[in-house]
């Protein structure tokens, strides 16, 4: 549990196999399988907490997060939606479930991302990105109504419109059953995929199903995913980030003494100010 909000899975950096920097410039993947969330009059979620040094990504695939920060941004990230907040220099922020769902209860299903930033970007100033499902880019796949969202970068011509620090390409693939996509990424990048509804084939050869993610490495420079069953999958590729890596708790950094100071400035209150 990630507050008491929040049941995820950590795909990484706790997997050794892909560490710190197996999937840069993605640094951690949190994965919140489907939830019934009972109702409840007050909202579950994550009090006020910082962070620097990196992007956090939230996707929402079922459930409503109300957010809210120390700069003065607020929302809800709603069903289909992407909030894509840059931490930057520093942040105080808090996540929880939205009000009217949390008395309702209801399926919760999302993901988060952490996305490093270059050493030259680390202090920032901290921004928002509210993207909405209808500001994604759509590209059609077929006539049986397959088509991939972009949220980040570009797929065939068609962009997203999130603005990154680093190339980085995030799509959802929805495909119906049978469909299937071919992505085309640079020799260099790293690249994985995470099944978030249905059942899928890669590469005409291994079956997919629900909640896995596949690791493909900088051995994902051309690869084809077909639904099995309707389908959504979540497709992550980026240039690593080739800078040392130093991270605690919530900072992301390139040294110890940048940890050390991060902790240091939030204590001293230079993150701003944010009611729990």
């Amino acid at each position: 549990m990630v507050g008491d909000g929040f049941r995820v899975h950590n795909f990484f950096p706790s997997d050794s196999r892909i560490g710190l920097d197996g999937m840069s410039p993605f640094f951690l993947l949190d994965y919140g399988s489907k939830w019934n969330v009972p109702p409840s009059d007050k909202p579950r979620g994550v009090g006020v907490h910082p962070h620097r040094g990196f992007e956090t990504v939230t996707i929402a695939y079922h459930g409503k997060v109300a957010h809210h920060d120390s700069t003065g941004n607020s929302g809800v990230i709603g069903e289909g939606d992407v909030q894509w907040m840059t931490a930057g220099a520093g942040v105080l922020h808090k996540e929880y479930h939205e009000k009217e769902f949390s008395k309702k209860g209801g399926v919760m299903q999302m993901v988060q991302l952490w996305v490093n930033l270059p050493s030259k970007y680390k202090m920032t100033p901290s921004k928002y990105q509210a993207i909405e499902n209808s500001m994604m880019g759509r590209h059609i796949l077929d006539e049986n109504g397959s088509f991939i969202e972009v949220v980040a970068g570009e797929y065939n011509g068609t962009k997203g419109p999130a603005t990154t620090f680093s190339p980085v390409n995030l799509f959802n693939a929805k495909l119906k059953n049978g469909s299937q996509a071919e992505f085309h990424f640079g020799s260099n990048t790293n690249s994985g995929i995470l099944v978030i509804d249905g059942e899928v084939r890669v590469n005409e050869s291994k079956t997919v199903p629900q909640d896995n993610f596949v690791l493909f490495g900088q051995s994902g420079e051309k690869f084809t995913i077909e639904a099995v069953k309707e389908s959504v999958v979540l497709i992550l590729s980026g240039d690593p980030i080739n800078e040392p890596i130093a991270s605690y708790g919530p900072f992301v950094m390139n040294t110890q003494a940048e940890i050390k100071e991060a902790y240091d400035d939030f204590y001293n209150g230079k993150f701003g100010h944010l009611e729990d």
